[in-house]
């Protein structure tokens, strides 16, 4: 039997088989087919010099992406990496920020030199430069830990791997499997996730994507996961048990995200977005061995100069204007504390306070400023500050009021709420459509509202506050 001989029986068997399945499985069978046929050419006309590597590929393949090890395997991974970029980053940032603290001790200095006025210094040094610094010492460490990791992957080979599995969570969804790799990006920065949607065709799917990547967690959102987990979730543990438990109390959230992703384009993609699936084909390709090395440092350097970037124009500008705000008084309050007294009420029927929902709000520029906008709201020192003992900080926040529940609806709230102001700009941009840069703003941020409210709820009703 030549190839036209079983093509025309392969196109006569799906025929008979299509009275009996839906739309989606005769996609499935069709692509099927031209995969085997495919395959079949191939293996006639081609040869493999090293027939070990096809071997080991397909051995691996069969762990990596069977349904029973496929997910597991993925949490671990994701588990692992979270736990050396939590266990990496401590020293490093430590070091940025005593470093930055003894160059302001010199900023500081020189404008005292000079006999600048207290409001220049207070703008420049205590909102410009310490805001800065604060993004830079608290952001790129984790950034150089984490992307590093996640390049090695990709050039392994295992990032097609994850897509793999999860195409069939969002083919479920009616969204595409190529959101996965659009939503990885967004562990790193969700502006970059953003303009890496342009690989879905379907401008149905690619929507889909873009409305829904900020439900994972950027590097500007993980201090604060990090930090509250490690405070509050993880009290008691000490040493590697501590920075394990965070690990699993974060891997838990960003589980959480994955899976709000998911039950929001399924929403999506049964009302404002309906339509087909497209089907995606994806050719798995050879595992090998990364230039370890060279992806260290070209992921290093590439996202180290995007994160100094970032906070040169995005974050220094917001540490002006919460100093500004923090410094003028109307009345015998200042600004700031209005607005706390404005917000409190509602904020307080979400678990949260006043403070909180004001850092959130000044931190729209940037998440990463949203702690230290927090601490200097409680401490009145109208500047933002850091403290750097872990018990110390902890001390501040239950002062405050804050329980457990606090800290669960500030991370929820932290992961689901809407997105910074550079990854709207550039959802914008590549939309061109108000409506749905609207969308992107107002969808994860009634979810956020809808999640802590209920938990609040909650925890007033069984007594856990």
């Amino acid at each position: 039997m030549n190839l036209h001989q079983e093509s025309s029986g392969e196109i006569t068997l799906l025929k008979q088989k299509a009275f009996n399945l839906s739309s989606e499985s005769i996609r499935d069978e069709i692509v099927s087919s031209a995969f085997r046929h495919t395959l079949a050419i191939c293996q006639d006309v081609t040869k493999v010099k090293d027939q070990s590597k096809l071997l080991h590929t397909e051995k691996l393949d069969k762990i990596l992406t069977s349904r029973l090890f496929g997910f597991p395997i993925m949490l671990a991974m994701l588990g692992i990496v979270i736990y050396l970029t939590i266990a990496g980053a401590n020293v490093p940032s430590s070091m940025l920020a005593s470093f930055f603290g003894w160059l302001e001790g010199y900023l500081s200095l020189g404008f005292q030199t000079i006999n600048a006025p207290d409001w220049l210094h207070g703008v420049l040094v205590l909102g410009l430069y310490r805001g800065t610094s604060w993004v830079i010492s608290v952001m790129l460490p984790p950034m150089a830990i984490f992307f590093p990791m996640f390049a090695l992957l990709e050039n392994y080979g295992y990032l097609p791997r994850v897509a793999f599995n999860m195409d069939r969570l969002f083919k479920k969804t009616g969204a595409h499997g190529k959101q996965s790799l659009t939503m990885a990006m967004g562990f790193g920065c969700n502006a970059a996730a953003i303009m890496s949607t342009r690989i879905i065709e379907s401008p149905r799917e690619r929507m889909l994507a873009i409305l829904t990547n900020n439900f994972v967690p950027c590097n500007g959102r993980w201090p604060t996961l990090i930090l509250l987990a490690s405070i509050f979730m993880a009290a008691g543990f000490t040493g590697a048990a501590g920075t394990l438990v965070t690990a699993g109390v974060v891997v838990g959230m960003v589980v959480f995200g994955i899976i709000v992703t998911l039950a929001v384009s399924w929403v999506l993609s049964k009302t404002a977005l309906k339509g087909v699936p497209t089907h995606y084909t994806l050719e798995l390709p050879p595992y090998r061995k990364p230039q370890f090395m060279n992806t260290i440092i070209r992921a290093t350097i590439d996202k180290s100069a995007f994160v100094l970037k970032r906070a040169i124009v995005i974050a220094a500008p917001a540490g002006v204007l919460t100093w500004i705000l923090a410094n003028i008084m109307v009345g015998d309050t200042s600004i700031l504390m209005h607005i706390v007294q404005f917000l409190d009420p509602f904020a307080q029927q979400l678990g949260l306070d006043g403070f909180i929902l004001m850092a959130f709000i000044l931190g729209l520029p940037a998440n990463e400023i949203v702690l230290p906008i927090l601490l200097m709201g409680y401490l009145s020192t109208g500047a933002m500050i850091e403290v750097e003992d872990l018990d110390s900080l902890k001390k501040i926040f239950i002062d405050q009021g804050w329980t457990w529940i606090t800290a669960l609806n500030m991370m929820l709230f932290s992961l689901l709420h809407y997105p910074c102001g550079t990854t709207l700009i550039n959802i914008y941009k590549e939309t061109k459509s108000k409506k749905w840069t609207f969308l992107s703003f107002a969808i994860p941020t009634g979810l956020a509202i809808a999640v802590t409210f209920a938990i609040a709820q909650l925890a007033r009703i069984f007594g856990w506050v």
